[in-house]
């Protein structure tokens, strides 16, 4: 049944905001005519900013572990085989002991005469020894060489005028530190190798590592100061060793030059005959 609703009636209802829709009003034509309700829509999604590609995994860095290459040791008896290049050679790879880290150059050279009287045995090289790859240069070698000439012998000379030179460790400690007992002992191989190849009448060791290695079979002797040990020839498998200053000990102390040549003196008079 259609809603009836006289004019007043309706102007009432409108006042009070209710909107009746009745077919053939004014107020269906307006309805009519209304645009449809929006509908409500989505925001549209904010741009998405490119991102970087992600980058690829980094492996974990591995601590750079030093390669220690194997000791070089070589026993007595193949080293007896050996000439002097070969000595030589050997030596100058010899990892056998800790001596090595300090060495750039071996100073074990072949000798430049097949047999000489004379054999110099020092101290473990130094840094200008080291670089040079010989043993006693500088002034210390200077010295030596006058020395050696007031006996009538040379490190260029063979024979009776011969004389060979060498260190009784043949590589230069690191950080110029002393060769321990089992480094002396392990060089000591070489030197004996050197003496067999030299043939030496006498052997004319200076400072204190050459002399306790020489004189290692006298036992507790070798360790006792060179004042005490002067003025006596030892043996060295059956050579005689006279022992002495250092020529850079003698530069030092030049009133000690007296004593280093009654050294010199007593070591000719020690040789065997020829």
């Amino acid at each position: 049944m259609a809603l009836q609703l006289d004019e007043r009636q309706r102007a009432m209802l409108l006042e009070m905001g209710v909107r009746v829709w009745l077919p053939g009003t004014a107020f269906a034509v307006l309805a009519e005519n209304d645009p449809a309700p929006a509908v409500p829509t989505r925001p549209a999604a904010a741009p998405v900013e490119a991102r970087a590609p992600l980058p690829a995994p980094v492996a974990p860095k591995v601590p750079n572990v030093p390669v220690v290459a194997p000791e070089v040791m070589v026993a007595a008896s193949d080293l007896a085989a050996l000439d002097w290049n070969g000595l030589a050679d050997t030596a100058a790879a010899c990892t056998a002991c800790g001596v090595c880290a300090g060495r750039k150059f071996g100073t074990l050279q072949p000798a430049a005469q097949a047999q000489a009287d004379w054999m110099v045995v020092g101290d473990p090289p130094e840094e200008e020894e080291d670089a040079a790859a010989q043993a006693f240069t500088g002034a210390p070698g200077q010295l030596l060489d006058n020395m050696l000439q007031a006996v009538g012998a040379s490190r260029t000379g063979s024979g009776p005028q011969g004389a060979y030179a060498t260190n009784v460790v043949k590589c230069r400690p690191p950080h110029g530190r002393n060769p321990t007992p089992a480094d002396l002992a392990e060089c000591a191989r070489f030197l004996q190798r050197e003496v067999e190849l030299v043939r030496p009448k006498v052997i004319f060791a200076v400072g204190r590592f050459a002399i306790q290695t020489l004189l290692s079979e006298h036992g507790a002797l070798a360790t006792q100061p060179l004042g005490k040990l002067r003025g006596m020839v030892y043996r060295y498998r059956g050579i005689p060793v006279v022992v002495s200053y250092h020529p850079k000990l003698l530069l030092r102390n030049s009133a000690d030059k007296a004593k280093a040549w009654a050294d010199l003196c007593l070591a000719m008079d020690s040789m065997s005959p020829s």
